[in-house]
């Protein structure tokens, strides 16, 4: 899980073009929003394109797991298990 952990690390850096910033300096059990990272709802928007196009994930737009899915990088790639059965 650890090697998925780093893939989503770096796809957020690239995706939200967070310059400055490595896979190193994300812990994967830190909240994304407000805390931690800081990301916001556009944020959240531009990642889930960004899973959905590499890891072909569905995300439902009110289901109210998908707050719970996006909580850390840990439960992102939880989710990107759970969709893919391969990691």
């Amino acid at each position: 899980m650890d090697a998925l952990e780093n893939e989503i690390k770096a796809l957020i850096i690239e995706s939200l073009d967070l310059e400055d910033m490595t896979p190193a300096d994300i812990e994967s059990d830190a909240p994304l929003f407000v805390d931690g990272l800081g990301l916001d709802s556009i944020d959240a928007l531009e990642l889930g394109i960004a899973l959905r196009k590499k890891y072909g994930i569905v995300l439902e737009t009110g289901d109210s797991d998908t707050r719970k899915h996006f909580r850390s990088v840990a439960t992102l790639a939880a989710l990107v298990c759970a969709q893919t059965n391969n990691r």
